[in-house]
């Protein structure tokens, strides 16, 4: 692959980081399993900085992120296993693979076929592998977050027709699925009935991921602005209260509600 002296300064850095004499020890203790959740973290980042629209964070999130490919080469390069150029040469030839109708011949009549193609060509993948899942629920990752695997569990088997025709019968299902919640708690104490309380939120929750799906919602997107939105009342109630020479753990529920519904009428109207 082309080499660029900003790459290639990069990989020597990681290099430098994981030499057993002059390396960084922390750098060196580290193997695959512990640098994941940095990895899952350094995604989200991303993420993060495109919802705020900062294309300097951007930037910043996105060295971060390739920082966490490069250091996963470096550890796979020195077991004998794989480099950085292995990793850039496969997902080139799978994205070559995969967009026929830009690369090969193959016509298609708009992003539904090129959806079509892509399943059917990772469908095929799989196959090559000798994996022998032909369900439709096949090679849904289970590293996935698990709002996200919910939605793609859905969509697989959407595509087989097991789909509600509209959001109306899935509200009836939220709604359905509340009521089980409330009966689990009305059967006694929490700590005695935790089991059934978990599986009763997690169909609810499930559920509630389907609605978001049926709305072409992004449900990572609407919890990340929810959480923003819960952040930005909060801090602005703690000012409120700071302001009136008071703490919000001095207040009863009763006061932090006024200031929670002052904090809602102070924010601008969409």
């Amino acid at each position: 692959m082309p080499a660029t002296p900003e790459l290639d300064r990069l990989l020597g850095i990681m290099a430098r980081l994981r030499d057993p004499q002059q390396g960084c020890p922390w750098d060196l203790q580290q193997d695959f399993a512990s640098i994941a959740p940095y990895t899952i973290e350094e995604a989200y980042e991303v993420a993060d900085a495109i919802d705020r629209g900062d294309l300097d964070d951007l930037k910043d999130e996105l060295g971060d992120l390739l920082l966490q490919v490069v250091f996963h080469a470096q550890m796979a390069q020195e077991q004998g296993a794989f480099g950085f150029a292995d990793v850039a040469r496969a997902i080139s030839d799978k994205m070559e693979r995969r967009h026929p109708h830009v690369f090969a011949q193959v016509q298609v009549n708009g992003a539904e076929d090129v959806n079509s193609n892509w399943e059917a060509i990772k469908r095929a993948e799989r196959a090559a592998k000798g994996h022998t899942d032909t369900s439709a629920l096949a090679g849904i990752s289970r590293g996935l977050p698990e709002w996200q695997r919910a939605v793609k569990l859905q969509a697989r088997a959407a595509r087989v027709g097991f789909d509600w025709p509209g959001p109306a019968p899935v509200m009836d299902k939220v709604r359905e699925e509340l009521d089980e919640v409330a009966a689990e708690f009305a059967r006694g104490p929490v700590e005695e009935n935790h089991a059934r309380l978990e599986e009763e939120l997690g169909d609810l929750l499930f559920v509630c991921a389907n609605l978001a799906r049926h709305a072409r919602v992004d449900v990572g997107a609407a919890l990340r602005q929810a959480n923003q939105k819960f952040e930005r009342r909060f801090r602005a109630m703690e000012a409120q209260a700071h302001a009136a020479g008071q703490t919000m753990a001095a207040l009863d529920l009763d006061a932090q509600e006024a200031l929670w519904q002052q904090a809602k009428a102070d924010e601008p109207k969409p």
